[in-house]
């Protein structure tokens, strides 16, 4: 087995619960966080920079601007290009709440668009087809590490005069058509939460390459005023202005070491999560009625996620069945999404139903996320791939 997995077996991760993911902090994540710990600036100083810096270099973007979570990075995303009242914003269905809800905290209004139904990404044509005079932006997930049809999308967004916004929480790593995402739209979000590709314990980040909208999240995140403690600092001044309402959506310093620190193990980890994927395909292409979802050609997918259907005609139990059976083998598997349109919240505020997105909603009831993450080893795979086996062949 070894051949199809790079590391080496061994004692699994967790002897009784295999979560779905989980964080790698090694005693060198540590250390840079307790060399900031020791130093003067716990919040608002240089670390910040250093870590934005070195994100932009990754992924090879102009301006990257950090805060506080994925939540604060949308919301200051949908921000910067002047979201409000009476605006409509183009999302997926199939996403973390998050994504529709940025739109929402700016008194927009989110139109959901269908997914495909192979590779349950945003749809370019169901997209465009939701475009109205109000439509102002289109905001593209990046489901479970794959990124969009972005050329299809960006044709669309300059036809239509319209922002494009790349929800990337999932994708960081990842590549398409040889372009690295955090580049592929005009702006791209990213989530340092601990079960993503790198973590700040909590975090998030921007990219752009446009200085207006780099600027204006940096003032957002700061209460909407014009300079930070550290700046005032420098400068020798005392002075500032606030000329936004916003937000403390400001990250502090030993998160940002954490993820300057993190962000060196990068590729490895991305690398990891594919060779399981590998052989999580491999492996499913014996067994009838788990099916993974499509991965398009075009594309390098980060694996934040492996989601696979469970088709109850062929494999004669639904996806409740195979997620009760492996949670009581100790697999915490997870379902990932429930479709956001299908929230009480959605429902009664903007009238959303049961119906709206139909490859979505039936997705939902066939997908689970089974574990991928870097420290998994060949026992851990193993495990999750035997207790499948065990009670669907029964």
């Amino acid at each position: 087995m070894s051949n199809h997995l790079a590391a080496d077996g061994g004692k699994p991760v967790c002897s009784t619960i295999l979560p779905y993911g989980r964080q790698s902090v090694d005693e060198e994540d540590i250390q840079a966080v307790i060399e900031v710990l020791r130093s003067d600036w716990l919040t608002t100083g240089p670390k910040v920079s250093e870590f934005e810096n070195a994100f932009a270099d990754f992924v090879g973007a102009k301006y990257a601007v950090a805060v506080s979570s994925g939540t604060a990075a949308l919301h200051s995303a949908v921000f910067a290009v002047g979201i409000g009242p009476g605006d409509e914003v183009i999302v997926p269905p199939i996403t973390f709440a998050a994504t529709a809800n940025a739109v929402v905290f700016q008194r927009g209004t989110p139109i959901f668009a269908d997914v495909d139904a192979d590779t349950l990404l945003l749809d370019p044509c169901k997209a465009e087809a939701k475009i109205t005079s109000h439509t102002k932006a289109i905001i593209a997930v990046d489901y479970a590490g794959q990124p969009c049809d972005y050329d299809s999308l960006k044709r669309i967004t300059e036809r239509h005069n319209l922002i494009l916004i790349a929800d990337a929480c999932h994708a960081l790593g990842a590549t398409y058509k040889g372009q690295k995402v955090g580049t592929l739209a005009d702006l791209n979000v990213f989530s340092f939460h601990p079960v993503k590709h790198i973590t700040t314990g909590e975090g998030g980040m921007i990219t752009t390459s446009n200085p207006q909208f780099a600027e204006r999240m940096r003032i957002f995140r700061n209460h909407g005023i014009t300079t930070d403690y550290h700046q005032r600092e420098l400068q020798g001044s005392w002075y500032y202005e606030m000329i936004n309402l916003g937000y403390n959506y400001r990250i502090t310093d030993f998160q940002c070491a954490l993820g300057l620190s993190q962000i060196n193990k990068l590729k490895g980890w991305v690398k990891r999560r594919q060779e399981i994927a590998k052989f999580y395909h491999e492996t499913f292409s014996d067994i009838s009625g788990i099916i993974p979802l499509k991965i398009n050609t075009n594309v390098s997918h980060a694996y934040h996620l492996f989601v696979v259907r469970v088709i109850k005609s062929e494999l004669g139990m639904d996806r409740s069945k195979v997620f009760n059976e492996l949670r009581k083998a100790g697999i915490s598997v997870n379902v990932h999404y429930i479709p956001v349109h299908l929230h009480p919240f959605y429902q009664k505020k903007f009238g959303t139903y049961l119906g709206l997105c139909p490859h979505g909603e039936k997705a939902y009831e066939q997908i689970i996320s089974l574990p991928i993450f870097p420290a998994m080893n060949n026992n851990d795979v193993h495990r999750v791939i035997d207790s499948l086996k065990i009670f669907i062949t029964k």
